[in-house]
Formats: C-alpha cells, structure tokens, sequence
C-alpha cells in the first residue's frame, strides 16, 4: 500500500496502522490493504482531513454505493463530458490522444484553453484526485479508467449523466461510447441522488438522438464484438438478454416514481415519446401507484402525446394520477374532447375516487356554462338554450358515462352538487337539477343542502338560481343538523344581499326556529353589537326589515334572551374608548379645514368690494342680491357647525370626562360634521351661480344640478341599501305598506340632511323682499 503525500510506506498488513497518520491520499494495492484502509477510515474519521480508498486487484474495486465518502469526480473529466469532448476522454481514461499519437502534448489536444486546464492539473498538487498513474497490476490503464468513472458530482451525476444532459452530436456519443467500453456500461443504470439515469437526463434534455443511443448502448450496440464484460461476467448482447436490458434501463423509475417518458412528455417531444414506446409498449402502464404518463399528458394539454401513449401501448396503460387521482380527475379540467376521449376508453374512471373520496364529477361540477345568464336574471328565457348548450358541457359527459355519480358523496359528505354550490357554478347545479331533480335535497354530514353551502361560501347567484326555480322551493326551508335555514345562516353571516334574494321570496319562512330556539329574528338582535356603531350597517338593516315584515322571536323569555345577549355581546369598554378615540382623531381634521375654509371665504366674497370713493365703499358688490344672502348664510351655517363638531371632538377626544359623555359629545360632532359639509356645498354652488348667471346662465344652472351630487354621495351607503330593500319589502308587506314606509323613510332622511335649506334659503327670501 502506498501513500501520494511522498511519507514513509505504510506498515505490514498484519501490523497495526498508526492512530496519528495525517493521510490525504491513499491507494490499497491489494485486498488485504483496502480491508485495513476501511479499518482505519471507522478509527480516523475524526482526526483524517480526507481519505480516498482505491483498490487495483484482479476485479476489485470499492464499490461506491458502500464507500461512506464518494469519489469526487475529476474536473477535466466532467469538463469534457459537458463539452462532448472525445479526445479528453481518450487522453484521460487512456492516457493517450484518439489518433495513437501517445507523443502528444495535453495543450495540443483541442483547444489552448482545454490545454491550460489540463497542465494546470496534472501540474498542481491535487490531494482528492489521483492524476498519477495506478501502480502497474494487470491492466493500470483500465484500472485508471475505473478509478476515474467512479467519481461524482454533488447531485450523484456521472460523467455519462454529464454527456447525456448536455448534447447528442456525434462527439456527445462518442463519449457516450468511450465510457460504456472501458467496462462500465452499468453507469447506464447508475442513478444519481434523484434517482435519475443518464436516460432520465437526455430525455428531459430534450436530446432524442442520445436517447436512442443510450438505448443501442444497453442493448449491446457498442462496437467491438458481441459481448461485453461488466463485473467479469459475461452478458449476451443478442436476443433476449439485451431486450431484457433495453426493457430495464427504459422502465427504472427515480425518487418521484417517474420513467424517462415521463420527461418525454413534460417537455412535450412527440418524437421522442413514440421512440421510447416503440422500444417498450408496456412502459406508459409505469409506475404501477404513481403518476402515469397519460395522468401527466393530460394536465399539460398535450393531446397528440395522449393520442400517441394510447395507440402506442396497445391500450394497455396505467390512468393513475397524483393523490389517488385518474386520467379522468384531470381531463374535466382540460375542456371537453379530452374528457370524451378517456371516457371512450375507459368508462369505469367516473367512479374512482381520489385520496378525498373525490369523484371526477366532482372536479367537473365547478366548471361555469351560464353565470352570465345567471348573474343578468336570464336564467328563465335561456333556459333551453342553456340545456342545449350543456350538452357540451364536461358534466353532461360524466353524468352521461355514469348517472350514479351524481349521488356519490366524498369523505366530507359533500356531493357534486354541494361542490358546484361552494364555487359559484350555476351552470353546473342546473345540469344536475334538470338530470335529477332529487339530487337536490342531497345532504353533507352536517345536514347542509347545497343552498346551506352556497350561503355560507357567499354564492349569491346561487342563492338567486335556487329561490327562482319552482323545482327548488322545497329547500327552502330544509334545516341542517343544528336546525338553520338558509335564512338563518344568512343573517348570521351579515349580507344583506342574501338576505334579500331569501327575503324576497315568499315561501321562505320568517319564524322558524333553529335547536336553540333560535329565529332570524333573534339572530339578527345578536349580530347587532353593544356600544357605537352605525344605523347603516347591514345588521342593523337586517334587523329593520325582519321587524317591518312582521317577524317573531322564538321560545326564549325576554329576560332570558336579553341575559344570554349580554352574555354574548360582551361590551369592551377599552375597546370602545379606542373606537371614541381613532374616530375624533380622524373626524378632527375634516372640522377643522372646513371652519378655515368657511372663515376664508366670509373675507374673500364673490365678485370682490367696491372702492372707497364710492357710496358704501368698502361693502359687497354684489349685495343685496338674493343669491349673495343665500351664499352668506350657508358659508354661516358651515362655519357655526364646523367649529361645533371642533369643540365636540375635542370633548369626546378629553379623558375628562365619562364614557356615555365622550360618546354623546362624538355622536353631536359627527352629525354637525355631516351637516357642515351640506352646508358647504350649497355655498359654493350659490356663489358659482351668483358669478356665472350674469354671463353663463346655462353653466351656472349645472354646477347647481351637479354639485347636490356630493350630498347623496355622503348618504350612498342609505339610498343603496334601501333600493335592494324596496322589492323585497313589497313582496313581504304589499305595494301599500311597501310604499308608505319608503315614502317615510325618504321624507326623514331628507328633512336629516337637508333641514339648514329651510333657513338658508327662507332668510335669504325674507332679507330680499325686505
């Protein structure tokens, strides 16, 4: 046994190797050797700084899946498979150039640049590589070859990963080549750290011309001869053996239980997908519980790859996708002739379930064919063309293949019809209604029908779908395991919009009780929160319109309900005094920049003063007009009321006072903030009109139909609310009812804002006729 570091030799094999030894490269010259050289790696890994164990025996060598520290692989040898360089590997693994010339110079081998590197490595002092010949035992320069395609990169790749990833000109396969004759043509099989061969890497390369030779390599295609020696056994290349190899190499698999077909098909290669099924007609049935090439096809829209696995493997192929999923999982989602096609050859994946219990119709169910009718209120007169144009649709096909499905639940209980439901597909439900009516009143495992689904997900078209189709009113009411409605989920969950596509609907009952004896009603008296908050808010507007329609508690004593309210809407005084505060600080600075902008303008008046050599001089020009009263008093309105909610903002931002106090003194703040705005307004208007009317008329009249527009703004929040209230409020209590109270509803609302017209106005009146 020798050492490269130019020490001492070693001692006997039978003598026991010094604990101390500082070895960096060590080469074992025989059996016994190599077996002491692992002795001494299990009591020196600690203090060694790196070992590397060779053996130049008949046939011996460490086996690197076994060696606990693999061989790094030469830099000039991987240099050269990246680049396809076939006179490297002949000066490298031969120590001669291609032509025989054993004269040769490294640097004149290529390149000057190659060269460089060469003599810099054979020069330099490399403690990891062995770069001096082997000591001569039988064959030193095969030997050498071995030693050197033992070595790996840090992925695991080989050089003959590194020929196959990078190239298929005829130089990428001469090194391809070199490296199977110097006895290694198991690096074919070799994987690296993602258990992927070299075939694996030309494949995903995209290299169709390395992939077929590899291929002709496994089969035995090398050159030279029929046989082939590996390991010192000899293997028939002809016949079965070598289709038994070719079979093998084609179908491993690496870590993600992937073929190289599968990488045929990721990168979309045709070419290459029918070369490697013509090699093996059985490969697109691998893996036997993973992902299948057909699985992969179809998810990447590649329809003639799909086309090409299924007549190529004799239909014999797995349909077996990602977590428990089938062909037919993914080809709902890809459009229509897919998802015909994969039912044409295999109609029993509609049954398959995923690792949820999933079936594909429940994968077809969320797909959309009419939302748009849907969501316009054309659902009724399209309702033919919407059935006709559903006969296209994936789930026409699906249900068409297998009728069952449609009553298949997945492990959450939930049925298609729950799922299109959760997702919006009105499209979906309608084919599934039209089908099967019954299918309707499917329930979850927590007694939800899809109508209880679609409120809690927010689906309004759907709510909208289920209250206007006759088919459907017997859901309307159904309860779930605790005993709620629709309804009732609703007006928990606060959307005044469900609540009125469920409101409007007269056959959806008002007084039902939930387990806890519970009505919307009551419900809506709980969503409705202690403390501040604002009359404009849904619940508060849920609340309203139930009371207006007539609506009852439940069982529960007042005393009790009140109780159990308090209870449950626990009142956070600091959290309210955080609310009084954030509210004044924000409040605080609109008051503040109108009073300024009112007190300006009281000094700067339209239409300027007049001259002091003239009667009054000094005064208003325009005084004494109606339109210059009117501009006075509003710009007097808008300043007293901004410097109120000033002084009320500063009460209700003083911890001085009280809660109830700083609370009231916001609630004033806030109402003369809003009137001071009104006020605002009309000033600017009467004083663009009292400039423009003289000379533009016409202009002066719009700025004072277009500037009322910043007043409804401020109440849009009100005017919304009550449009979507108005139909369903005259279904519930009748055109008369209906229209007395949105006539009082406006009227109070009008006379809340608009009231400082009167004096603005009326004073301006009265001082004109005056």
């Amino acid at each position: 046994m020798a050492s490269s570091n130019g020490g001492p030799p070693p001692p006997p094999p039978d003598t026991p190797m010094a604990a101390a030894m500082d070895a960096k490269l060590m080469v074992a010259t025989s059996h016994g050797d190599c077996q002491q050289l692992k002795d001494l790696l299990n009591k020196q890994a600690s203090t060694s700084s790196m070992v590397m164990v060779l053996a130049s025996g008949n046939n011996a060598t460490v086996p690197v899946a076994n060696n606990p520290f693999p061989v790094a692989i030469n830099p000039l040898l991987l240099a050269s498979a990246c680049n396809g360089s076939p006179k490297g590997l002949d000066f490298l693994l031969d120590g001669k150039v291609a032509d025989g010339d054993q004269r040769a110079l490294p640097f004149k081998l290529e390149s000057q640049r190659f060269g460089d590197l060469i003599a810099a490595y054979t020069s330099s002092s490399n403690r990891t590589l062995p770069m001096q010949p082997i000591p001569p035992h039988n064959d030193p320069e095969a030997l050498q070859a071995l030693t050197l395609l033992e070595g790996m990169t840090v992925d695991g790749d080989t050089a003959l990963h590194a020929v196959a990833s990078n190239g298929e000109s005829d130089d990428f396969q001469s090194c391809a080549k070199k490296i199977c004759e110097k006895g290694r043509r198991e690096l074919l099989f070799k994987p690296n750290k993602n258990g992927d061969t070299p075939l694996h890497c030309a494949a995903r390369a995209g290299n169709s011309q390395m992939v077929s030779h590899l291929i002709n390599l496994a089969r035995g295609d090398v050159g030279g001869g029929t046989t082939t020696t590996i390991n010192g056994s000899s293997n028939n290349t002809n016949g079965s053996s070598s289709r038994n190899r070719v079979k093998e190499l084609l179908e491993m698999e690496n870590e993600f239980k992937e073929t190289a077909l599968h990488e045929a098909v990721r990168i979309g290669d045709n070419g290459m997908v029918e070369l490697l099924m013509d090699e093996d007609p059985e490969l697109a049935s691998f893996p036997k519980d993973g992902t299948s090439p057909l699985f992969l096809a179809i998810l990447l829209e590649e329809d003639t790859i799909v086309e090409t696995l299924y007549n190529k493997s004799n239909r014999k192929l797995s349909y077996a996708g990602q977590k428990g999923q089938n062909a037919l999982h993914a080809a709902v989602h890809r459009g229509t002739g897919l998802t015909k096609k994969i039912i044409e050859w295999n109609s029993n994946l509609t049954i398959g379930r995923d690792e949820k219990g999933s079936t594909p119709l429940h994968f077809a169910a969320t797909k959309y064919i009419d939302v748009v009718l849907a969501q316009l209120g054309l659902m009724k007169p399209f309702a033919a063309m919407v059935l006709n144009y559903s006969r296209g649709n994936v789930c026409w096909h699906v249900m068409e293949a297998n009728p069952a499905a449609l009553y298949h639940a997945d492990r959450d209980g939930l049925y298609p019809i729950h799922v299109a439901a959760s997702v919006g597909a009105v499209g979906s439900i309608s084919i599934f209604v039209n089908k099967s009516p019954s299918c309707a009143g499917l329930r979850d495992t927590k007694g939800r029908t899809f109508l209880h689904v679609a409120v809690q997900r927010w689906q309004i078209d759907v709510i909208r779908y289920a209250c206007s189709n006759k088919l459907l009113s017997c859901i309307l009411n159904m309860q779930d395991i605790d005993g709620n409605t629709a309804l009732h989920l609703a007006v928990k969950v606060g959307s005044l919009r469900m609540f009125c596509v469920l409101f409007g609907n007269l056959q959806v009952r008002l007084n039902l009780m939930n387990k806890n004896g519970a009505t919307p009603l009551d419900i809506s008296w709980f969503k409705i929160p202690r403390g501040m908050y604002s009359d404009q808010n849904s619940e508060a507007k849920i609340h309203d319109s139930l009371t207006l329609a007539g609506a009852r508690n439940g069982s529960c004593r007042l005393d009790h309900f009140k109780e159990r309210y308090a209870q449950e809407n626990h009142h956070d005084e600091k959290a309210e005094s955080e609310k009084v505060k954030d509210s004044t600080q924000t409040l605080a600075i609109g008051s503040v920049l109108i009073a300024t902008v009112t007190f300006g303008a009281t000094f700067a008046l339209p239409g300027g003063y007049k001259a002091d050599d003239h009667t009054n001089g000094g005064t208003p020009t325009l005084a004494g007009r109606y339109a210059f009263d009117a501009f006075m008093m509003a710009n007097t309105f808008a300043f007293i009321f901004a410097a109120i909610a000033t002084i009320g903002l500063m009460y209700s931002g003083s911890p001085l006072f009280n809660s109830k106090s700083r609370k009231a003194y916001l609630l004033i703040a806030l109402y003369c903030m809003e009137t001071s705005v009104t006020c605002l307004i009309t000033t600017f208007a009467v004083g663009v009109y009292m400039v423009l009317s003289p000379v533009a008329r016409k202009t002066a009249i719009a700025i004072c139909t277009l500037s009322p527009l910043v007043v409804l703004c401020k109440n849009q929040e009100f005017w919304i609310k009550w449009a979507l209230l108005a139909c369903p409020l005259y279904n519930r209590m009748g055109m008369f009812w209906a229209i007395c109270n949105f006539v009082w509803v406006v009227v109070r609302n009008v006379l809340y804002d608009c009231w400082p017209f009167i004096f603005i106005f009326g004073w301006a009146a009265f001082a004109w006729n005056s």
